[in-house]
């Protein structure tokens, strides 16, 4: 049975015995982003395990040797380099600790490192409707530097989506998705769609770059992606660190901008470009790349791009492999049909400047060798949106929504925003009775839930 498997060992023998006011509650599984995930090293010889992501004391050189990875076009998963470790998700407290709070340990709150902190604040806001973990509330990590429509993705879910019916006594599921969290369950319902009707009454979207996240994601392919800023960044993993695992993620190839999909205006790469070695020939021209035609910019700018691993040196050039299966869970994604009796509603973000285009180089410095571009820094064209996902995209899911609501957030922040909180509680019908819940996390904030979602609406940035 789905509830003594051992994926799942907190339903094991497990009986719904629903508390107060539970009994009119249908159960709720919080689905996160990329990046929205604890992993954790296993070590395939002792089984000890060590946090890899995410950690800010020996973030680096932790995140190189332990996380690290080679895709494998043979089997279509991305495969680590140091081969005596495996990565797994923890599943301690009915799967939310590994999408509370990323890195739990004293030091994310010694120097306040508020960007760590993921569903923290709705599992509080849920608590406080009502919610008991465990019979009426879940959490779902995964790998996230997989495809999203990987069989152990697809697989997880599907055992997850069964175990907590059953748990519940027999209650349809609400999902709540962050981000990426939305592509994952799009291919879930595309490719499982009488699973997903089977067990899903409601489904609740944040943030999701149903089309793509240009601006964004072809920065991260060519640059890399900063996740924590100022005092803390120096204490993280580094922009170039990161970007030597980002590609090699199918995850990201598959939130590249969906060049079927009807723009106001497509999405460019823009690379202000030397036209001739001659020094007397300082003639500059501004090349475009769109949805179509990047990759062979892609192509050009990683053929030498390398990492350095126990001493050996690894080509990472732009992985054709990767881009054809994103190809691939892109005719996916455009096959989702949202079954009857499913109900679809949609947070995007609104009112911050957004990344949309990507610029290299300038007039007066231009790039002489595409190469160069990795080791530059952009100029964006901004569009509405979450400062992440352009509302455009947000918006465009190609389902029968409920209602499709705009909030005033950065990307991160829609999670712990209060406008989203409301909707979310009008959506699912309850109430928030108490604002002291228990802590949710295995560590005690530094203040309050209020003044720390503030201060993150603030200083969150992308994941």
């Amino acid at each position: 049975m789905l509830g003594d498997c051992c994926l799942f060992p907190f339903l094991r023998c497990r009986k719904y015995e629903p508390g107060d006011g539970e009994a009119d509650l249908d159960p709720v599984l919080l689905i996160a982003g990329i990046g929205g995930t604890i992993l954790n090293s296993k070590n395939k010889k002792f089984g000890y395990e060590i946090r890899v992501w995410v950690r800010i004391l020996l973030a680096d050189l932790e995140f190189k040797r332990k996380l690290w990875s080679i895709y494998n076009p043979k089997t279509g998963y991305t495969e680590l380099l140091d081969d005596g470790s495996e990565i797994v998700v923890p599943e301690d407290d009915y799967g939310l600790y590994a999408i509370d709070i990323l890195d739990s340990s004293w030091w994310a709150k010694g120097f306040h490192i508020s960007d760590v902190y993921q569903f923290h604040d709705m599992i509080d806001m849920l608590i406080g409707c009502g919610y008991k973990k465990g019979s009426t509330l879940f959490g779902h990590g995964y790998d996230f530097r997989q495809s999203n429509r990987i069989d152990k993705a697809m697989d997880g879910l599907k055992e997850k989506l069964a175990a907590i019916y059953k748990a519940s006594g027999g209650r349809k599921v609400n999902i709540i998705s962050h981000s990426m969290g939305g592509l994952l369950v799009s291919c879930f319902l595309s490719l499982h769609n009488d699973v997903f009707e089977k067990y899903v009454n409601k489904w609740i979207c944040i943030g999701c770059p149903f089309q793509g996240a240009p601006g964004c994601i072809n920065d991260s392919l060519l640059t890399g992606l900063q996740f924590v800023y100022g005092l803390e960044s120096y204490f993280f993993v580094s922009r170039w660190t990161m970007h030597q695992l980002l590609v090699e993620c199918p995850s990201i190839y598959e939130m590249l901008a969906n060049p079927n999909f009807k723009w106001k205006q497509q999405p460019l790469i823009q690379v202000w470009r030397k036209q001739s070695e001659d020094k007397e020939d300082s003639s500059v021209k501004l090349e475009s790349y769109g949805p179509n035609d990047c990759t062979s910019l892609f192509e050009e700018a990683l053929r030498n791009n390398e990492l350095n691993y126990g001493g050996k040196s690894v080509a990472l050039p732009f992985n054709f492999s990767i881009h054809n299966w994103a190809s691939v869970t892109r005719e996916v994604l455009n096959k989702a049909r949202l079954p009857s009796g499913v109900s679809f509603y949609n947070i995007y973000g609104t009112s911050l400047d957004t990344p949309f285009d990507v610029c290299y180089g300038s007039e007066t410095s231009p790039i002489d060798d595409l190469s160069e571009i990795c080791h530059s820094l952009p100029q964006y064209s901004y569009v509405d949106g979450d400062g992440t996902v352009p509302a455009e995209s947000a918006k465009a899911d190609g389902f029968a929504a409920e209602e499709r609501v705009g909030v005033a957030a950065n990307h991160r922040g829609l999670l712990c925003n209060n406008a989203s909180f409301q909707l979310i509680q009008k959506w699912l019908g309850v109430t928030q009775k108490s604002l002291n819940n228990a802590k949710t996390s295995r560590v005690m904030d530094e203040f309050s839930t209020e003044d720390a979602c503030s201060k993150r609406q603030s200083t969150c940035q992308l994941i």
